[in-house]
């Protein structure tokens, strides 16, 4: 059975690997045998060394994603090291907080270009490129926003409901040549994007008395999730939103 969670011989590309959730899946991607390219505005060299460190192999490619031009040119120079792309885990993501009515066109529009925009080019690029190898695996990062309202973040909410709205999109149109599009919606993460929830006293203990799990998630939680997404073992799991949430969305 463990040879359906091998990717000895596979190659990724993870985006929003400096640290958090997207070093985490990076780690584990590795560990499973991938090579993985880390892509993230302010590199990954640190990421990067704890793979080299148990003998995996990645390549460090800084690039600010929200620029069209700049992912297209992590994408080519991560096809020209590795010669294909077999994974891609579309992760980085921002968030701004501010009430519906003040929150500026600036945060909005760079929200959804680098939370929504984004993964849309990226997706399109490896789609195109899995569809001519016959197989691939993209997996994007949603949120419980994908499902829910939220407080004090219009923009992050409207481009995580994208983000799950696309992901079914593309798997309509390609799980039939070999390529399975899903997500990982991650619940409430001990991550430097919910710090300011974290050291709102009050806000965070609502919180944590309403996960049935009794504890916020870590980035290791979601080590498993897309090393299965990522492996053989989902080649029939096409089109889903896979919520690691500690039971939140059952509550």
């Amino acid at each position: 059975m463990k040879d359906w969670f091998d990717l000895t011989g596979r190659h990724a590309f993870v985006t929003g690997t400096s640290g958090g959730l997207g070093r985490a899946m990076a780690i584990a991607l590795a560990e499973a045998g991938a090579s993985v390219a880390l892509v993230s505005s302010s590199g990954s060299a640190e990421t990067a060394g704890i793979i080299r460190g148990f003998g995996g192999r990645a390549e460090d490619i800084p690039a600010d994603l929200s620029r069209p031009e700049e992912a297209e040119r992590a994408w080519r120079q991560a096809v020209e090291t590795f010669g294909r792309i077999d994974i891609l885990v579309n992760n980085a993501g921002i968030i701004r907080r501010t009430p519906a009515a003040d929150h500026s066109r600036q945060d909005w529009n760079d929200v959804i270009a680098l939370n929504l925009n984004a993964v849309f080019f990226l997706s399109q690029l490896a789609g195109k490129h899995m569809i001519e190898n016959g197989y691939g695996k993209i997996i994007n990062i949603a949120s419980m926003l994908s499902f829910q309202g939220g407080i004090n973040v219009p923009g992050y909410t409207a481009s995580k409901h994208g983000v799950a709205g696309l992901t079914k999109a593309l798997a309509n149109e390609w799980a039939g040549k070999g390529v399975n599009v899903n997500a990982i919606a991650p619940g409430y993460m001990e991550t430097n994007n919910t710090a300011p929830i974290r050291a709102d006293e009050q806000r965070y203990r609502s919180i944590s008395e309403r996960i049935p799990a009794g504890r916020w998630g870590v980035p290791d939680d979601l080590k498993g999730p897309v090393v299965f997404l990522a492996s053989r073992a989902s080649d029939y799991v096409h089109g889903h939103i896979l919520c690691v949430d500690g039971g939140w969305m059952a509550r």
